[in-house]
C-alpha cells in the first residue's frame, strides 16, 4: 500500500474514532500532497510524499523552538502533538553507526578526495538516506570524512 493510500485510510479511521487532532494533521499532509500534485501536474510517489512529511516535521520542530523561546507552551504543545503524528509516517531511522557506514561507502564509491567533492557524496547519499537520517548530521559526517577527520 502506498503512503498516500495509507494516509487516506488513517484519515478515515481517525474520522470514525473521532480523533480530531490526528484527523486534522492527516488532512494537512493530504492537502499539501494534493497542492503539489495540482501545481506540478504529477502523481507523487512514496519518496516525494515522504519528502513532504519530512518538511512538515522540520517546520514543526522550528515552530516548537520558536514558541518555547516566546513562552507560548500552549502553542508548542499543539506542534508537539502534530510532530508525534507526523513522525509515525517516517521510516525507522538509522543508527549513528549505520549512517557512518553509508557515508564511508559513499566516499569510497565516488572516489571523493577532499571538501570540493562534498556535492558528489551528498548526491549519492541523499536518495539513500532521505527520511531515514537527519541530512544535517549526514552533511557534517561527510564534511568530517572529506577533511581527513
Amino acid at each position: 500500500m502506498s503512503l498516500k493510500a495509507q494516509l487516506t485510510e488513517d484519515m478515515k479511521a481517525a474520522m470514525r474514532a473521532k480523533e480530531s487532532a490526528r484527523l486534522a494533521t492527516i488532512r494537512l499532509i493530504l492537502a499539501e500532497i494534493k497542492r503539489r500534485e495540482v501545481d506540478e501536474q504529477i502523481e507523487l510517489d512514496d519518496t516525494q510524499t515522504l519528502a513532504i512529511v519530512e518538511k512538515m516535521i522540520k517546520q514543526r520542530k522550528d515552530s516548537i523552538t520558536q514558541f518555547e523561546a516566546g513562552g507560548r507552551a500552549d502553542l508548542a504543545d499543539i506542534e508537539k502533538a502534530e510532530l508525534a503524528i507526523l513522525s509515525t509516517y517516517m521510516p525507522a531511522g538509522l543508527s549513528d553507526e549505520e549512517i557512518a557506514a553509508e557515508v564511508a561507502a559513499a566516499v569510497a564509491s565516488t572516489g571523493a578526495a577532499g571538501p570540493q567533492d562534498m556535492g558528489k557524496v551528498m548526491g549519492v547519499l541523499k536518495p539513500k538516506l532521505a527520511g531515514r537520517a537527519d541530512m544535517t548530521v549526514v552533511s557534517g559526517l561527510v564534511k568530517k570524512a572529506l577533511s581527513g577527520g
